[in-house]
């Protein structure tokens, strides 16, 4: 399904050669359009919510939604705190609030936050929208009886480790030899690989079982789609954020205002770990058992010895 759109559409977007620059004639072009934009994220939110949760028919493991949050939110949170000043920059102070957040070096809008907090949130309920209800005949039925048959849910997987060195070592070797901004590193794109890989290389031999691969695709199709449209159309033409060249691959879409590769590979990074993170909770809730024993498998070596 992806590759329907994704194909064609980078085909034609090749086949542009001189793209056009949008130009400013205001000093603020879009009062809070920012913090506006939040609604593209927050509307799903409270449609879902407000719409799917309640009915009396939709039995979903709500523990299990909000321990995924509480582990993949600080996610988000620390990306801004502790690499913003490396990745991003915001020019367009009028674009926001103008209320300042703390992060490391230098502060951000405080909309910041409340992207990677609603992203996380919708992201995680539009796939357990689609996998507790659209798409619940491929959903697996009984996953206590499941969590059972499962030792450990840490596994390692060689191909996951493998693919994510070999795509860092590939950026490395276009930023240093191909891309036209040749100066630093591609950090932001190793951090990308490592929050999607290092899920999958712990995890996805037990998680590819469970996830709902439907379900994933629908949410990755929508979650690509709101991407594009913010980022595309309005948050890079407008310089409500932008990124900094020498921690980028350098491979850019110059049709999209000169989009970096790394903001299409965000949320996919962000959908995929999703995915993973929210299928093994649900298996270790379900199984009640301790997180260790059910991560570990060594429920024994905490017993104290029979005499």
């Amino acid at each position: 399904m992806l590759a329907t759109v994704c194909v064609p559409a980078g085909v034609t977007l090749l086949t542009v050669r001189s793209p056009g620059t949008l130009q400013l004639v205001s000093s603020n072009p879009t009062p809070h359009g920012y913090t506006w934009s939040l609604l593209l994220f927050l509307v799903p939110i409270m449609v879902i919510a407000l719409g799917f949760l309640p009915r009396k028919e939709a039995e979903f493991p709500r523990n299990a939604f909000w321990w995924s949050i509480a582990i993949l939110v600080p996610l988000g949170f620390a990306t801004d705190f502790f690499f913003a000043s490396r990745f991003f920059v915001f020019p367009n102070a009028g674009a926001t609030l103008q209320i300042e957040a703390p992060a490391l070096h230098k502060p951000v809008p405080i909309e910041e936050y409340v992207f990677y907090l609603a992203g996380f949130i919708a992201t995680l309920l539009i796939y357990l929208w689609l996998d507790e209800y659209w798409l619940a005949a491929y959903n697996v039925p009984d996953y206590r009886l499941e969590s059972q048959k499962i030792d450990r849910l840490l596994r390692f997987h060689p191909p996951s480790a493998i693919l994510g060195f070999i795509l860092i070592l590939a950026a490395i070797v276009y930023k240093k030899t191909i891309s036209p901004f040749r100066d630093g590193f591609p950090e932001y794109f190793t951090f990308l690989v490592v929050v999607a890989f290092v899920p999958s290389t712990s995890f996805l031999p037990i998680a590819r079982r469970f996830i709902n691969w439907r379900a994933f695709s629908l949410t990755l199709f929508f979650i690509l789609l709101i991407s594009l449209l913010w980022e595309a159309t309005l948050a890079v033409p407008y310089q409500w954020w932008g990124y900094q060249p020498r921690q980028m691959l350098g491979l850019r879409i110059g049709a999209w205002a000169g989009l970096p590769i790394e903001a299409v590979c965000v949320w996919v990074a962000v959908t995929y770990a999703s995915a993973i993170t929210f299928e093994m909770v649900k298996l270790w809730q379900a199984s009640e058992k301790p997180a260790i024993n059910v991560l570990l498998g060594s429920k024994k070596i905490f017993q104290s010895p029979q005499k």
